[in-house]
């Protein structure tokens, strides 16, 4: 749960993160969520070096090794208790089980900073369909408490589990990332079929005006001519007025993949393109049907 968020949604809100993404996007900005159950994360940069989590270890998950302690996070061992007898809090688990009405409890000691600028909740992931039938209970109460709700999906999931969230959203904030089939399998670990078929759904509902389509544009993968223009084709083929946002590429997610054991795609890290590359991606996008485009950068 991150609060006070600012970039998820109309003014402050408190973004949800619910575990599980059925795509492997080699570019993830979120790599602790792609899996469904909680495990335990190490950050050694915190650790104090007591041996508090070997000797409470029973089943080899925190191992001494050259370079220092080392967790496995895969193992069945008693995570609870490590992380109890931990003194500098190094180890922690990366998410906690909820009931809905547990987390609304969590989501109401924000509520007094929504009223401003349209604030509310956003859920996100991972991808929050995942958990649909959670998602939409959850959704449904925060609408019958007067929170504005929006929800970031990559649309990889069935459309019933989609058609479960729409009657509670007030913003979908819908992910295109790669137009090519071939080349979104190749980059994300599953065809982008079902995807276009969503978004067809999506686009062509009485919903379409709550919708903003994004792409993030990382390089090399998603952020070329050939892809942005086929994606604005794509999107304005089936609603011309539709709301199209291009995300700046983010090099903070690096760090994350060394605290949950992933490699992640780019060995030297690109920076943030700057505001003329960011134009240049926008005329692109113009060119090819866009008519609503959204750009931090022309804020």
């Amino acid at each position: 749960m991150k609060r006070f968020a600012t970039h998820d949604g109309s003014g402050l809100r408190t973004t949800v993160f619910l575990k599980g993404c059925p795509l492997r996007c080699v570019w993830c900005q979120n790599p602790e969520g792609l899996e469904p159950e909680p495990a335990p994360v190490y950050f050694p940069n915190k650790c104090i070096g007591c041996g508090a989590c070997l000797k409470t270890s029973i089943n080899g998950g925190v191992t001494a090794e050259k370079s220092g302690i080392r967790i496995h996070r895969n193992r069945k061992d008693n995570w609870e208790a490590i992380i109890y007898n931990c003194p500098a809090g190094a180890i922690l688990m990366n998410a906690r089980i909820y009931t809905v009405q547990e987390l609304i409890k969590e989501i109401l000691k924000d509520k007094v900073f929504y009223c401003r600028g349209g604030g509310g909740v956003t859920l996100s992931g991972g991808e929050p369909l995942v958990q649909a039938d959670f998602a939409a209970e959850l959704l449904k109460e925060l609408k019958r408490l007067r929170i504005h709700t929006a929800m970031e999906t990559s649309l990889s999931v069935p459309l019933e589990a989609l058609k479960k969230v729409l009657p509670f959203l007030d913003q979908l904030y819908a992910d295109m990332k790669v137009a090519d089939a071939e080349e979104h399998t190749a980059c994300t670990g599953a065809s982008n079929g079902q995807i276009c078929k969503n978004m067809e759904y999506l686009l062509r509902s009485a919903q379409r005006d709550m919708v903003i389509v994004r792409t993030p544009l990382i390089p090399y993968y998603t952020a070329t001519r050939q892809n942005l223009a086929a994606i604005a084709e794509f999107l304005s083929g089936i609603f011309p007025e539709v709301s199209y946002e291009l995300l700046n590429y983010n090099p903070l997610a690096e760090a994350k993949y060394r605290l949950v054991d992933k490699t992640y795609c780019f060995q030297e890290n690109p920076g943030l393109y700057t505001r003329k590359q960011m134009q240049e991606f926008g005329s692109i996008v113009r060119e090819h049907g866009i008519r609503n485009l959204i750009m931090e950068d022309e804020a």
